[in-house]
């Protein structure tokens, strides 16, 4: 088999740098910074008050302002996002979904005032809820209000915004929640698939198929590159075949499967974080060195992101890597490297056969958007087992599981290697909030956040009425406000069922020392499990869960999005032996200082309190200090020496009382 060179050089794909932080005058600048390095595409970070459609001075956001993204409340916000970007000559991509529509809005009005021609602007917005569901957790309201939200998006943009991608099926939080590569296909084909069985009832017969090419993928690639880039081709195989078949979809260039990707940061290791680079080297090879399903944008975590926020030096250094790969190599001067390899083929149509099968399973239980419980379900199981493998070291993870002694790495020296966002930035833009409120026209919001209404209740298009509530200054909050009135919110599966696993094995002494400390107790103990504050990233909380429950204790684990005032309350409801948080989006100083002064007002002061997340040093002995009994952190890999020191902690607080 010989490959021959291309006629002419293909182009590359978009170079993009998922950024937003603190404030959008301090985006933009970073921003600006990277397109003058090269970076051809913008990819906007939206802090969690922004994602879950609250304004940055509710309860909720508390903590949370600009942490994990840019705090965008208003139109004034977006307008200081993109100052000095022509939004007209941009290729945005936005990842938001819960309040799409809302900050694709605000996006269009800033245009206008740029003078732009909406109808050239070009760009992504996620619009993704069903992985919202099962993974991530930015989610508002219940599924079926949510799944017509991402249509409305999809309609109005084939009338307004025809070069505009509406909706970026999302299958990279699936494979951080733990879905192996034939569920990730799986999952991500059905949602694209129930987006489109409702899109139909909207757009004009003729131009569904334009629509249908208009769909968009966001994928995942892992370290096992082999595996993703047969990934991919079958991702592209499976779509052509879907577009053909299902929906009648004659013209090729509409059944392309267009996708844009970030590697894997479930993969980055808090340990020895230098090794990352070399990881995410790995895993862009994945999705560039085959011609045929090759990524059209790429975006690459940084090196210390299993640490904190990266600073600008940090995505620079992975910008370089995408441009050496590019611009340094020979890749993009041939035809596709692995037509006609027999492995390639074979492993290709195992996925598609696997991928199949569960696509069929989710049709017969009526579609994604009837299926969430049981995906949900399904990517928790799959992620207890790859801890399994890697805590048993069927999985070898350089530097976690073996060879663990290394010499210190330089790079974390210092400054710690990470970015961080002065807390003053919250109370600043609480301030501008204030100062927006009071300077718009209080009449004009009225009127615009009335009409919105009415187009929710009725069932109409919510673009054209949320564009006018952009330009009339209305808030995220209330925008996501009004929203929340009209189809109420919703509480997604957690995944983690009541009842033991068969996975117990391993588990014999745990589970006989807590046995011990119940009869101790006189009951069985109990382990509430809690995730404070805005952060969605519920993996962890739902694996200390799961975990836990095979060990013998009684969890409750209600989900994502409590306050600390509520996983108090369930304390004492629960007569809680031991309570544990989970926080990942750098909020865990003020939310666990509240959480320690509550407890201790309520008088549970001696019920030891647990904290897992992505904690520096500095921030663990803060939360020492408030009274945590435990810090753990992603090194803390060893679930089962988590519940030792859980038993431990309940067993000694017996002996002293």
């Amino acid at each position: 088999m010989t490959q021959t060179k291309t006629q002419t050089r293909d182009r590359p794909w978009l170079f993009r740098t998922y950024a937003g932080h603190s404030t959008a005058s301090a985006s933009n600048a970073l921003y600006r910074s990277n397109l003058s390095k090269g970076q051809t595409g913008l990819s906007v970070a939206f802090d969690l008050p922004t994602q879950t459609g609250y304004d940055s001075d509710h309860i909720l956001s508390r903590g949370e302002v600009g942490k994990v993204g840019v705090p965008v409340c208003h139109l004034g916000d977006m307008r200081a996002l993109f100052d000095q970007i022509p939004l007209e000559q941009m290729n945005t991509s936005m990842t938001i979904n819960a309040t799409a529509p809302w900050l694709l809005s605000l996006y269009i009005a800033v245009a206008q005032e740029q003078g732009a021609d909406v109808a050239k602007l070009q760009g992504t917005v996620q619009n993704d809820l069903v992985k919202e569901y099962l993974s991530r957790g930015t989610y508002i309201c219940p599924p079926k209000p949510s799944l017509a939200m991402i249509t409305d998006v999809a309609a109005y943009t084939r009338e307004h915004l025809p070069k505009w991608n509406p909706m970026n099926v999302c299958s990279y939080h699936l494979q951080e929640a733990g879905a192996t590569p034939q569920q990730e296909l799986a999952f991500a084909l059905a949602t694209a698939i129930a987006v489109l069985d409702d899109l139909k009832n909207k757009v004009p017969t003729e131009a569904f198929p334009a629509m249908v090419g208009r769909i968009s993928f966001f994928v995942n690639a892992g370290i096992r590159f082999v595996t993703e880039m047969c990934k991919m081709r079958a991702f592209t195989e499976l779509w052509d075949e879907i577009c053909r078949d299902r929906y009648g979809i004659e013209d090729a260039k509409y059944r392309r499967f267009r996708y844009g990707v970030q590697v894997n940061s479930l993969g980055l290791t808090e340990q020895q974080p230098e090794n990352n680079v070399y990881r995410i080297l790995i895993e862009m090879l994945a999705v560039t060195l085959s011609k045929n399903a090759r990524a059209r944008a790429v975006q690459l975590p940084a090196w210390n992101e299993a640490l904190g926020l990266p600073r600008p030096w940090d995505q620079q250094w992975s910008l370089r890597m995408q441009q050496i790969m590019a611009y340094e190599t020979d890749l993009l001067e041939y035809d596709d490297l692995f037509v006609g390899n027999p492995a390639i083929e074979r492993k290709v149509d195992l996925l598609k056969e696997e991928a199949r099968s569960e696509l069929a399973q989710i049709d017969a239980m009526g579609g994604a958007i009837a299926a969430i419980d049981y995906m949900k379900a399904r990517l928790v199981d799959s992620n207890a087992a790859r801890i399994g493998r890697i805590e048993a070291e069927e999985t070898i993870v350089v530097g976690v599981n073996r060879w663990q002694q290394g010499e210190p790495s330089p790079l974390t020296a210092g400054d710690g290697g990470i970015m961080v966002v002065d807390p003053a930035v919250e109370a600043e833009q609480i301030g501008r909030l204030n100062e927006w409120r009071v300077q718009r026209d209080a009449d004009r919001v009225a009127t615009a956040l009335k009409a919105l209404q009415l187009a929710a209740s009725k069932g109409e298009n919510v673009m054209p009425a949320s564009i006018e509530a952009a330009r009339a200054g209305v808030t995220t909050g209330e925008w996501a406000g009004v929203m929340r009135a009209v189809h109420g919110e919703y509480r997604g599966p957690t995944g983690v069922s009541a009842n033991p696993s068969n996975r117990t094995e391993g588990l014999d002494d745990i589970r006989e020392a807590v046995n011990m400390v119940s009869a101790t107790l006189g009951r069985r103990l109990k382990f509430l499990v809690g995730k404070p504050g805005l952060d969605g990233h519920s993996n962890g909380a739902e694996q200390i869960a799961f975990r836990a429950r095979d060990c013998g204790m009684d969890i409750t684990y209600d989900g994502i999005r409590l306050t600390p005032e509520q996983i108090v309350a369930q304390a004492i409801a629960d007569e809680a032996h031991v309570v544990g948080v989970s926080i990942l989006s750098g909020s865990h100083v003020p939310l666990v200082q509240d959480l320690m002064e509550r407890m201790r007002a309520a008088d549970l002061g001696h019920v030891p309190v647990i904290v897992g997340g992505i904690i520096p040093d500095e921030d663990a002995a803060k939360l020492t200090s408030y009274g945590v009994a435990r810090v753990y952190t992603p090194k803390d890999f060893e679930l089962n020496r988590i519940m030792s020191d859980i038993v431990t902690l309940v067993a000694d607080g017996q002996k002293v009382a």
